[in-house]
């Protein structure tokens, strides 16, 4: 089984209130979440949400993995220990801010 390994996504600029689906597993191929990066880059903090969405599923509690605070002009780095895995075609990846907009930028793997 081949990988593309690197890049999941181009940087992806959320502003504040939004939330946005980054990744989409097309065809059963499956994917790798292996970091999550997120800046603050407008000079005020944010607060920074990601959830995993099963296929016909949505956004909500029952969803998000985490919440995290992010200071002015920072970058946090989300590395699980074990990649995140989304298998099932139409699983996705979403993106949520409170607060500042804030950029994200996903890597790991997908079967090729």
């Amino acid at each position: 089984m081949a990988f593309s390994n690197g890049k999941l996504s181009d940087i992806q600029v959320v502003g504040n209130g939004s939330t946005v689906g980054i990744i989409t597993v097309v065809d059963s191929k499956k994917v790798y979440v292996r970091s999550i990066l997120a800046y603050s880059p407008t000079g005020y903090a944010s607060t920074v949400h990601v959830y995993v969405v099963p296929n016909g599923g949505s956004v909500g509690d029952s969803t998000k993995l985490f919440n995290v605070g992010v200071s002015a002009d920072e970058t946090i780095l989300l590395e699980p220990i074990y990649p995140i895995v989304l298998d099932t075609t139409g699983d996705t990846l979403h993106v949520g801010v409170a607060g500042s907009s804030t950029n994200f930028f996903i890597t790991g793997d997908k079967e090729a």
